[in-house]
């Protein structure tokens, strides 16, 4: 039998909520030793996900002006910059899977949507 999501996922998740600060998610990057926050709605369904490059993009605008803007191709990353919440920042919709998929479908997922994290949940979105 081949391994699934479930026996490979990490199980203590920090997530924010859409209306978090880039300020605490600064603070929670840094006490928690992540890369990425999965972001959920005020029921607790993941929504999007914000990554340390995604916050990266907002201080580097603030840093070199309209240097980033200027550029076409980071036409979505000036949108992101823009933004102060996780709500703001974040990539969305979250690509997301059940624990039950087996972990093929899981790195097919990835690699076809070209995403590093893949926030696992039930069918409730949670």
């Amino acid at each position: 039998m081949s391994a699934t999501v479930r026996d490979v996922m990490t199980r203590r998740v920090v997530a924010v909520r859409k209306d978090a600060s880039f300020k605490e998610m600064a603070a929670m990057l840094r006490s928690s030793r992540i890369s990425a926050f999965p972001v959920v709605d005020e029921a607790g369904r993941v929504i999007g996900v914000v990554s340390e490059a995604d916050m990266l993009v907002k201080e580097a605008v603030q840093a070199q002006g309209t240097s980033l803007i200027a550029a076409l191709r980071h036409i979505r990353e000036e949108d992101k910059a823009a933004g102060i919440t996780a709500g703001d920042l974040m990539t969305a919709p979250a690509v997301t899977i059940g624990p039950d998929a087996p972990v093929q479908e899981a790195a097919r997922r990835m690699y076809d949507r070209r995403v590093k994290r893949l926030p696992v949940v039930n069918q409730a979105g949670k």
